[in-house]
């Protein structure tokens, strides 16, 4: 019955803004409203709602105020410089500074690469991929680079 998950939902304070910076993610609108936009991340399958309202002002949760778009394997590893060349600062995640992403989340017994950053009304955004899905294995969390250097041994 299920397949996916069709959209997502974020509030905004300027919605011409954040069109500007969701455009720059490389995602398409699909439709648009004085007050709303959707963006398709992957036309026909799924689509980010941006609603331009007050309730932006709500405190971020992890449970509220954030989205993860995945990514492959390849663009997490040029995430960081891809995002800066655009403007975008990743930000501290975890103890993880900038520099020290992508990191490695330890969600046994699956284990994905991601990189953490803010659209302007500070809505988390993540890049996410999986390196290893239903593999039991305990670990701390990690850089990437550190993951790939030991996986590779």
């Amino acid at each position: 019955m299920i397949r996916g998950l069709y959209e997502a939902h974020l509030p905004v304070s300027n919605l011409s803004k954040s069109i500007e910076f969701y455009k720059r993610l490389g995602l398409e609108i699909a439709y648009q409203q004085d007050n709303l936009a959707f963006f398709w991340i992957e036309k026909g399958n799924s689509w980010l709602g941006l609603w331009d309202t007050d309730k932006v002002k709500t405190p971020y949760h992890p449970s509220l105020r954030h989205i993860a778009f995945k990514v492959d394997l390849e663009d997490i590893k040029i995430a960081k410089e891809w995002l800066e060349q655009m403007g975008i600062m990743v930000r501290t995640s975890f103890g993880f500074p900038p520099e020290q992403q992508p990191l490695v989340l330890p969600n046994n017994p699956h284990a994905h690469a991601a990189i953490y950053f803010d659209d302007p009304d500070g809505n988390s955004i993540e890049l996410i991929t999986p390196l290893r899905l239903d593999y039991n294995e305990d670990f701390e969390m990690m850089t990437l680079k550190k993951w790939s250097s030991e996986k590779q041994n």
